[in-house]
């Protein structure tokens, strides 16, 4: 999940055709109000500027691709079809975008800020995105720091090491990016000097590790999170292991024995592929005829169990672990350390970051006195994503589900406008 899935997912369909297509309208991103007070965002693709697809998101998580004809582009507005067929003109939204290099480490990173057209006197919360595990750029890509600045908050995005406009190589060392997040908050701050209230951070995915490491150093006064995990990167993978065979039927008998695996799986993942061989062998030998051996897979295990020594030895650096990744990393230690009120919304039935210890670490860090506020959105995966289930488990994400961009910018504004869609409140408010 966090080592190679992207922060928002979205699948887009492209029609062909044998005949000659009419250009499509060059799409601006950003965001764009409708008559009464709605909101879409307009995204790009890798290759927007070349085949005329732009992607767009509704306030409420509907999305979907402007070749669909549902939304196309026009000069500063979109055309939007309405479920009756009426189509209406949603013109752009005055946003202040202002680009920016600036410096992390031995490298330059490419920013943007993205400033809401507030009224004279008020000063908006601004918010650094954090990443997820993209390797992709993420300045006018990402929908969040739109969405954001449609519902009145600053944002600013950037492009990671290696990625987008950015120098450096890509990596998922969990400290090295929180030193990005630190530099970022910096940048942002330095461009939005005297037009903002309070800061803070806001991490999807990979970014529920990486923000609350760089939270107090940056001088975070909240700190959001979607779908991220309170756990480290073995336990990620165990959790998905433990998740898939109970999602199969399978009882606490077989979780046990699938704890073993994963025990050691992750012996040998965290020492780089140099020990933990004979463990790995003993329980493949052990269990390696179960019925429920070749279900698992994991986000390494399954891979790992396919694999025999020395291949594994030879190719699994390279393979599974290239990205400087801390294996053992201290999520909960990192998260006990942080000062501001946090707000944490995890996904009811997420495959990539099981949501069940996570919320029981969480909860357990309230008991401690920690300013920790959960909520969970029932019937949910990985990104916020509504789904559809076949029968033989695959899924097929439908939207993002309804009040979750809403409750993240209320939440950030420290505002209620309850409810938010099936948002289930995990604490007291």
């Amino acid at each position: 999940m966090r080592f190679s899935v992207p922060l928002l997912l979205g699948i887009f369909a492209v029609s062909t055709s044998s005949a000659a297509a009419p250009a499509a309208p060059q799409c601006t991103p950003g965001a764009y109000r409708g008559a009464d007070g709605d909101f879409i965002v307009i995204t790009e693709r890798a290759k927007s500027a070349e085949d005329g697809e732009w992607r767009y998101t509704f306030r409420d998580g509907r999305y979907g691709s402007t070749k669909g004809g549902a939304v196309q582009c026009s000069a500063d507005a979109l055309m939007v079809t309405g479920p009756s067929g009426a189509v209406e003109r949603w013109p752009r939204m005055a946003l202040r975008m202002t680009p920016t290099r600036f410096k992390s480490g031995d490298a330059m990173l490419a920013g943007m800020l993205v400033e809401p057209d507030v009224k004279a006197g008020k000063k908006p919360p601004l918010a650094v995105m954090v990443h997820g595990s993209e390797s992709s750029a993420s300045i006018n890509r990402n929908p969040y720091p739109f969405v954001f600045a449609a519902q009145g908050i600053a944002a600013f995005v950037y492009d990671k090491h290696g990625a987008g406009a950015s120098e450096g190589r890509y990596h998922q060392n969990f400290h090295r990016l929180a030193a990005d997040v630190v530099a970022a908050s910096t940048e942002a701050k330095r461009l939005a000097k005297g037009r903002f209230s309070r800061f803070g951070l806001f991490g999807g995915s990979q970014g529920g590790w990486v923000a609350p490491r760089a939270a107090n150093d940056a001088g975070a006064e909240f700190v959001a999170i979607g779908f991220g995990l309170l756990i480290n990167p073995l336990e990620e993978d165990s959790e998905q292991v433990f998740s898939e065979l109970r999602e199969k039927g399978y009882g606490d008998t077989v979780i046990a024995e699938a704890r073993e695996i994963t025990d050691a799986t992750g012996a040998v993942i965290a020492s780089h592929f140099t020990s933990g061989f004979d463990q790995l062998a003993a329980v493949k030998a052990r269990y390696g005829a179960q019925p429920w051996f070749t279900a698992i897979t994991g986000e390494f295990t399954g891979a790992l169990l396919a694999s025999d020594e020395p291949t594994l030895r030879r190719e699994g650096p390279a393979k599974y672990d290239n990205l400087d990744l801390d294996w053992r990393y201290d999520a909960i230690g990192h998260l006990r350390r942080v000062r501001a009120p946090q707000l944490w919304i995890v996904a009811g039935e997420d495959r990539e970051a099981p949501p069940i210890v996570t919320i029981e670490r969480l909860q357990a860090l309230r008991r401690e006195g920690k300013p920790i506020s959960i909520v969970r959105f029932p019937r949910t995966d990985h990104g916020m994503y509504e789904f559809e289930q076949a029968a033989d488990g695959t899924r097929r994400d439908t939207r993002i589900t309804d009040g979750y961009f809403r409750l993240l910018a209320d939440w950030i504004k420290r505002e209620t406008h309850s409810p938010y869609g099936t948002a289930e409140m995990l604490t007291p408010e």
